[in-house]
């Protein structure tokens, strides 16, 4: 059994010993708390035309992106009514979490460990999502790549977008702090 008080997620851990130093040599950094590290990782599923027709469907959706984060997922609802979609003002249409700390670690974890590599002719991750601002923004196809996802009891498969938000000012920045998290870029 793990003690909640003294466990640290690996990369957490690699971050503190190994990362911080290297992207201080590497960008020559004066001071430490100009080092990028992770700020938040925002995971999305928009239901979309599925939401407008069974509203079932946000609820699964959202149950599914709770099941990948580890944390409840909040319904996202419409800002305002869209007749040409059907879509009237407040309708649920999607679901979102935030993850900081150590479960956004964890995710970082499994994204690139486990679920990445399991996405079909996995080439590595665009090496140009970057905003500018050092953050970086994924999308991916099926959420069932996840392990905590049972195959056998999904009713959708539902894509995602994952924006991993970093303290970085430049997006080289960003994606040095990325790599060295192993990050599989493609250029």
């Amino acid at each position: 059994m793990l003690d909640a008080a003294t466990y640290t997620p690996r990369l957490k851990a690699e971050y503190r010993e190994k990362i911080r130093a290297a992207l201080k040599e590497e960008f020559a950094y004066k001071n430490d708390m100009m080092i990028p590290r992770l700020d938040k990782i925002v995971l999305n599923i928009g239901a979309g035309a599925e939401a407008v027709r069974d509203s079932k469907k946000v609820k699964s959706a959202q149950d599914d992106l709770t099941q990948i984060a580890g944390q409840r997922a909040v319904v996202t609802k419409a800002k305002k009514s869209i007749a040409g979609f059907r879509v009237r003002e407040d309708m649920p249409l999607g679901a979102k979490v935030t993850l900081r700390g150590d479960r956004m670690y964890e995710f970082l974890d499994r994204l690139i460990t486990v679920a990445l590599p399991r996405v079909r002719d996995f080439r590595g991750v665009s090496g140009k999502s970057f905003d500018g601002r050092g953050n970086y923004a994924m999308g991916i196809k099926e959420h069932i790549v996840f392990p905590e996802i049972n195959f056998d009891k999904v009713d959708e498969v539902w894509g995602m977008d994952i924006v991993i938000a970093t303290t970085a000012k430049t997006d080289a920045e960003a994606k040095a702090l990325l790599k060295q998290f192993n990050m599989p870029f493609n250029s």
